[in-house]
């Protein structure tokens, strides 16, 4: 039942080149960045990600875009990140754009054991119709497009199917949690890691604070360990390291 590794090295240490990972976070909010890192040292490439967007330059996702370790990403958001526009433009990366609450609920439900689920968003759109470009050829045409999904109507209203989301890993960070990986997260932070957390078949939480079984009121808990296959602790440094995307102040 005690989840805690010795290191964020030792909880990434298995995952392999190719394999698939579900990536909480919200622009720079609840990253979990130093399991990123580990896995940036760990070498691993080729990997598939699922995550709402790719970090900024030099921060979050994109330390491993930087160094052409990201083959495919499934996203919302491209955002502040001009390497992954530059790689996708390009044809060195393949991106599946999924509008932000589909992605939400593609993640949750491959983690309840929902294989599919019918929703408006998209309908209308190349999202249902199919021929947004996956990929980029080097000459600027599409080499991979999107497929045509179905469609159903419901009470007079078009739906198009969405497919549920698992993958191999998952990597989350968390405000609080247990040696038994039973999960609090804080405000903004509360983004898509629950969901992440539930679509990994090995969950991987960095924890700011971990206290011991019991500690956690279970009215507080809002992931629960069931999920999560190993908690990494971390340092008081690494707990306090959260940059912000755009600082705004007054003048």
């Amino acid at each position: 039942m005690d989840k805690v590794m010795g290191s964020a090295a030792e909880a990434v240490a298995d995952i392999q080149p190719g394999a698939s990972l579900a990536v909480g976070g919200f622009g720079l909010s609840g990253v979990p960045e130093v399991l990123i890192r580990a896995l940036l040292d760990q070498g691993a490439d080729g990997l598939r990600v699922v995550s709402n967007n790719c970090g900024v330059d030099g921060r979050g996702l994109g330390v491993l875009l930087s160094v052409g370790r990201i083959a495919r990403v499934t996203g919302s958001y491209v955002g502040e990140n001009k390497e992954f526009a530059r790689q996708y433009l390009a044809g060195e990366l393949e991106v599946e754009l999924v509008p932000q609450g589909t992605l939400a609920e593609r993640l949750r439900a491959g983690g309840a054991g929902i294989p599919a689920f019918y929703t408006p968003a998209g309908v209308g759109t190349q999202v249902a119709s199919g021929g947004l470009p996956w990929r980029y050829a080097p000459d600027g045409s599409v080499s991979v497009a999107s497929p045509a999904k179905e469609t159903r109507e419901f009470a007079g209203r078009r739906h198009v199917l969405e497919h549920g989301i698992t993958t191999d890993y998952a990597l989350v960070r968390a405000w609080r949690g247990d040696r038994h990986g039973n999960l609090v997260f804080r405000k903004s932070a509360a983004n898509f890691n629950p969901l992440a957390a539930m679509a990994g078949r090995i969950t991987i939480a960095e924890v700011e604070e971990l206290v011991e079984p019991g500690d956690l009121s279970p009215d507080a808990v809002h992931l629960p360990g069931i999920y999560v296959r190993r908690v990494v602790e971390l340092t008081p440094p690494q707990a306090a390291d959260k940059p912000i995307e755009k600082r705004t102040v007054r003048p």
